[in-house]
């Protein structure tokens, strides 16, 4: 599972909730595991169609986004909402109105050049970067006024409220998942490079008397942390591997406390660089966990975090994490006056909301 998957799969079932008939169109070689259960995997309550395309790695999704227009088209579909600039500009020379999520800035030797073509294409068509960063950027680099020459809605990622409403208080929670009952300090991902996993790992030498609980991460990652941390002889740090995404909610009440600890560069599941554009869906799950979030202070994070929501501490400095993590451990009342104020921000950060904005002004 990538974020990228999630959070497509997200979206589209948040576009079915509103009453839309969704049809997903994946390639062949996405999702290899054909048998995978989607519900629980996913943590998806509503069903759409999914349809697989036969497409070739040396084609570079070409071939794909030609038969997902051309299949879109047969279905006489109202509105294509797509994450390729290549499905946009087919949807486009296809006359279908094109919502286009952007995750990033259009990058590689074509990139740039697919962006000015679906830019210079007539048609109905809404641009969602997920932060304001990125569409500043995206501004800069192609010198317009993004917001004038495109309907622009900067659309940060969500999360499913309904799935946080009714979470156990973290003891009760740790309970249930047959965990250390000590405090504990929670971390839900990936364990790739510029997470923060080092600053974990000295995070729990300092604190001997926390849990801290990694959930998450590829099966080889794993395997490396749990090699490293029984030859460092770290006995402190839970590592659960991959969860189903329908009990993730579940780990992160056993939580106290959440962190988010991003280093000065992020590396996305599809590589690169993402910390000046990076939307993280752990962000919004933390903040609708009801738990005191302790995450990197970056700007990008500052345009949905802020210091009445959470703490926010300098990437890769230890000490200032050190004295955060003590305070909030010391300080209950604190850790739960931060908690309330971030599900109360959290409220308009839903999938649901998120897919009505998209929608807005487009036939469905």
């Amino acid at each position: 599972m990538t974020a990228n998957s999630m959070q497509v799969m997200k979206a589209c079932q948040a576009i079915s909730q509103l009453g839309h008939e969704v049809h997903l169109f994946l390639p062949t070689h996405s999702h290899q595991n054909k048998n995978i259960e989607l519900t629980n995997y996913y943590g998806l309550s509503t069903q759409f169609s999914i349809h697989r395309i036969p497409s070739h790695r040396n084609l570079h999704r070409y071939d794909f986004a030609f038969l997902a227009t051309r299949k879109a088209r047969l279905l006489k579909a109202d509105v294509s909402y797509v994450w390729l600039l290549q499905a946009g500009i087919f949807s486009l020379l296809a006359h279908l109105p094109v919502v286009i999520e952007l995750h990033g800035p259009p990058e590689g030797k074509f990139g740039p050049a697919l962006f000015r073509l679906f830019q210079r294409i007539p048609g109905k068509k809404r641009l969602m970067p997920i932060t304001h960063s990125l569409a500043r950027q995206i501004q800069e680099r192609f010198h317009m006024d993004i917001y004038h020459q495109l309907q622009t809605h900067v659309s940060p990622n969500g999360v499913d409220l309904d799935r946080y409403s009714d979470l156990p208080e973290p003891k009760v929670a740790r309970e249930l998942l047959g965990l250390p009952p000590m405090l504990t300090a929670g971390y839900t991902g990936h364990l790739y490079p510029g997470r923060g996993m080092n600053l974990l790992l000295e995070l729990a030498r300092c604190f001997i008397n926390l849990n801290f609980l990694w959930v998450g991460g590829h099966p080889p990652d794993v395997s490396v942390w749990r090699e490293r941390l029984a030859a460092e002889k770290i006995e402190n740090i839970t590592l659960t591997g991959f969860v189903q995404n329908s009990q993730l909610p579940l780990y992160q009440a056993a939580a106290d406390i959440l962190l988010m600890p991003y280093e000065k560069v992020i590396t996305g599941s599809s590589g690169g660089n993402s910390i000046t554009y990076a939307s993280p869906m752990k962000m919004f799950e933390y903040m609708a966990s009801k738990r005191a979030i302790i995450s990197s202070d970056l700007p990008v994070i500052r345009e949905v975090l802020n210091l009445s929501n959470s703490m926010l501490c300098p990437p890769e400095d230890i000490d200032a994490w050190s004295q955060a993590l003590g305070c909030l451990l010391t300080d209950e009342e604190q850790r739960r006056a931060l908690a309330e104020q971030a599900w109360q921000d959290i409220q308009k950060y839903t999938w649901l909301e998120r897919a009505r904005n998209a929608l807005v002004g487009f036939p469905t």
